[in-house]
């Protein structure tokens, strides 16, 4: 099983992977970007604020296309749960909103190139919470934290969760972490029953 975790930044995501890591100490905890050289080069241009969108996404991909590989299909052939914070619909949102005026329909454009290799994910769990209290929270260190452009990337999630609802679980994000956590654990134990009962 497949889960991600996604939400703009300040969401809280990254808490709530962290204290999953107690609650299934048997599962594949990994995140995107991730800590290869091609993530490195990801981080590389978070902090670059005259990046190339474009060039942008590509080193995304990359990084992207090498974590599959080298730890998604591996850990899922063993049957392992894979948990990852950040995964592709990271992309169609932040990357829909950075290509914005660069390419046409840029979310479907970014979508489109994942589509020959990706894997969809079981069950993705959306952090909502509102642009403001993400930037509040993130405290604004790079490019991708600033209300403005966490709005149009909050929009984009919100055309993903309105084309997948079956794989898509929203989480208010704004709760109390203890409260965000304890329904996250809630859900995954009813999704991962359900799936054993299918099987």
């Amino acid at each position: 099983m497949l889960v991600t975790l996604e939400g703009i930044d300040g969401s809280g995501k990254t808490t709530v992977w962290e204290a999953l890591q107690a609650e299934y100490p048997e599962a594949t905890f990994t995140r995107e970007p991730t800590d290869s050289w091609y993530g490195e080069a990801v981080y590389r241009s978070i902090e670059d604020d005259d990046a190339d969108p474009l060039a942008e996404l590509f080193l995304y991909t990359a990084d992207h296309a090498d974590h599959l590989t080298r730890v998604i299909e591996p850990a899922l052939e063993r049957g392992d749960i894979v948990i990852s914070d950040r995964y592709a619909d990271s992309r169609y949102a932040y990357q829909g909103a950075t290509l914005d005026g660069e390419v046409v329909r840029p979310m479907e454009y970014v979508r489109g190139i994942h589509t020959a290799f990706t894997i969809e994910p079981d069950l993705t769990l959306y952090f909502d919470v509102d642009p403001e209290t993400g930037a509040s929270r993130a405290g604004v260190t790079n490019k991708f934290e600033r209300v403005s452009f966490l709005s149009h990337v909050h929009e984009n999630y919100d055309r993903l969760r309105q084309a997948e609802p079956e794989r898509f679980v929203t989480i208010d994000a704004s709760q109390p972490p203890e409260d965000v956590i304890d329904r996250v654990i809630e859900i995954m134990d009813e999704v991962h029953r359900s799936m054993s009962d299918s099987t």
